[in-house]
């Protein structure tokens, strides 16, 4: 029998699989470079909104202690606090991830510069032709003998 409290109760979990394993998709199907960068910026996205999504506490407010005039902290060991620290890894996350991003399509540009295409495989099959010239050029060079 299906818990349907349980799948209901968790359902931003499920949006954060289904997501994760869409972006996972995209960087295994498809031979584009770009999509394929596309594909690891979902998967990362869905990563920042789990973790996000864990630090959030039901009833908690901002983890800063109240200060009376004298400058001296009050805690109140009944207040509920949310946990600051996946908010503040998830904002060091996406700056790494920005620059990231930003050199995969600056090497996609160089890719694309050398050789005209982005395409995986076309890219594959343009290495294999140069490593068989290669070799067949090496072979030669040595007086037949490899």
């Amino acid at each position: 029998m299906i818990n349907w409290d349980f799948i209901v109760g968790h359902l931003n979990y499920w949006l954060f699989i289904i997501l994760m394993m869409t972006g996972l998709y995209i960087v295994v199907a498809r031979g584009n470079l770009v999509k394929k960068i596309v594909g690891l910026n979902i998967f990362q996205t869905s990563v920042f909104m789990f973790y996000i999504s864990i630090g959030k506490v039901t009833g908690g407010t901002a983890p800063i202690y109240p200060v009376n005039r004298q400058g001296d902290i009050e805690y109140d060991p009944t207040i509920i606090y949310s946990n600051p620290l996946p908010h503040v890894l998830i904002l060091t996350a996406i700056v790494v991830g920005i620059a990231t991003t930003s050199l995969a399509l600056a090497l996609i540009i160089r890719i694309r510069e050398e050789y005209d295409t982005i395409e995986e495989e076309d890219i594959l099959r343009i290495e294999r032709e140069m490593s068989a010239q290669d070799n067949k050029e090496h072979g030669s060079a040595m007086g037949g003998r490899a």
